[in-house]
């Protein structure tokens, strides 16, 4: 037997160590059947995934801290899972080892009204905590459209619809529980609303998915509910005026919400699946918040912008029921626009840029997405520079295989040069690793002094963000 083989086969023996280990601390709550392990090998992506060897259920930090300790003691790779709806492959294991499904640790421990924080387990998926906010007259803003985990979401960085105005989950999460891979239980910060003590573990952590440690509590700012909301859809003929419109408003300070565009294909896609009557052009949703005056000042302000770019009509909405309509749309664009090519793998990829240069990357996008016959609708939330192409392949056609994978990697490395980024929200895991060094030069070596200063084992989600 060869070295590597050797040690292939040592590590596979301790992985099945670990598990039978991991097995007699929780019972029937560490699961390796088939279709429970394939499940949480595989995200709403196209790159590979690939299942652990066992995935554990737990209900609590010190059941994440045994079995990490457990992992530890054996050298056996460890993933982080919360709702499996990450989109570049963070989940997948890749060394195989044992999933720890947080799912079950769903607790809200503390809301602290007067303070305008909470602190919540991993796994409380945004929705439940908003449910359970609803009566305090405060919410949680950070809206990445699916109903994600909370943990997942500071682990990846999360965005969404509401970052224009509300920011992202670096802005949004205060605090973190985080046992770390040697299995130190660390909580990063305190829930004063600032400090000047120390490193800033919690910003390291978020969006260090699950490569530096597995994340168990998250304190998060919250915000009161608005007093009025204000929807509204206005088309414009061209994406570059949607664009152009969105850098106006922004630059005039404009205090939007949302602002989302949604190019025509979507369009067309969100009117047949969503039952919808938009008109089929290039078209921005937006939402206003604030007093019944402000939000109606703001509509009629974004109103005048639109006239001056020869957009219209816009329409706007107060009404619940149509705002929960509209943005339902906005949410369901990935499956809308699945359902016109039921055939074929869906691709969902995103960058951003600064907003000066937005009009010009979504140009140039899909100018290269009509010269390679590639069909790859277009939306984002245009208000902080972030934009999604969702290809679609037929990967048993080498040549659209070819065509699709050269507008994938030109879309990136067109960002980048627009001093921007391969992800704005995704996230790296394993899809984005190859860009990088592209977009960090040396601060790529940082991050792997890092990641084996603290994980030297390698066991913390192993082939993600940085390749050792």
């Amino acid at each position: 037997m060869s070295g590597v083989a050797k040690a292939h086969a040592n590590r596979r023996n301790s992985v099945v160590q670990a598990v039978a280990e991991v097995s007699a601390l929780l019972g029937d709550r560490l699961s390796t059947s088939d279709a429970v392990r394939e499940q949480h090998g595989n995200d709403l992506t196209w790159n590979p995934g690939a299942a652990p060897d066992a995935v554990a259920f737990v209900n609590n930090t010190e059941e994440v801290q045994k079995v990490v300790q457990i992992c530890s003691k054996y050298e056996s790779p460890l993933i982080p899972f919360g709702t499996g709806t990450s989109l570049e492959g963070h989940i997948a294991a890749l060394q195989g080892g044992i999933c720890i499904d947080v799912s079950q640790m769903n607790n809200i421990i503390e809301v602290n009204a007067e303070d305008l924080d909470c602190r919540v387990e991993a796994g409380v998926t945004r929705k439940m905590l908003n449910t359970h906010l609803r009566d305090t007259g405060l919410f949680f803003p950070i809206d990445p459209g699916a109903d994600a985990s909370i943990g997942g979401m500071a682990a990846t960085r999360a965005s969404g619809t509401n970052a224009v105005r509300y920011g992202t989950m670096r802005e949004n999460v205060m605090s973190l529980t985080a046992v770390m891979p040697n299995g130190a239980i660390v909580k990063t910060a305190s829930r004063a609303k600032k400090s000047s003590a120390g490193y800033d573990l919690t910003r390291l952590l978020v969006g260090s998915e699950g490569t530096l440690g597995v994340i168990t509590e998250v304190g998060l700012r919250l915000f009161g509910i608005p007093e009025s909301i204000t929807a509204a859809v206005c088309p414009f003929e061209t994406v570059d005026q949607c664009c152009q419109a969105t850098i106006m408003a922004i630059q005039i300070g404009l205090p939007i919400a949302r602002i989302e565009l949604i190019d025509e294909e979507n369009i067309k896609a969100i009117n047949v699946y969503s039952k919808m009557n938009l008109a089929e052009k290039p078209t921005l949703f937006l939402e206003f918040h604030g007093t019944p005056l402000s939000t109606k000042e703001q509509a009629e302000t974004f109103s005048e912008i639109a006239a001056d770019l020869n957009g219209g009509p816009f329409e706007w909405a107060t009404l619940e029921e149509d705002r929960n309509r509209l943005w339902k749309a906005r949410h369901d664009a990935f499956w809308a626009t699945k359902a016109m090519f039921p055939e074929k793998e869906r691709f969902s990829t995103d960058v951003c840029v600064p907003i000066s240069r937005l009009a010009e990357c979504v140009a140039e996008t899909r100018a290269d997405l009509e010269q390679n016959n590639v069909f790859g609708p277009i939306i984002g939330h245009v208000g902080d520079g972030n934009f999604h192409v969702i290809l679609f392949c037929d990967r048993s056609d080498q040549e659209e295989y070819k065509r699709v994978m050269g507008v994938y990697e030109r879309l990136v490395l067109r960002a980048i040069a627009m001093d921007g980024t391969c992800t704005g929200e995704h996230g790296v895991g394993t899809g984005k690793m190859k860009f990088l060094e592209a977009e960090h030069g040396e601060g790529l070596n940082v991050m792997r002094t890092l990641k084996k200063a603290i994980d030297p084992l390698n066991i913390m989600n192993p082939g993600k963000i940085v390749s050792l």
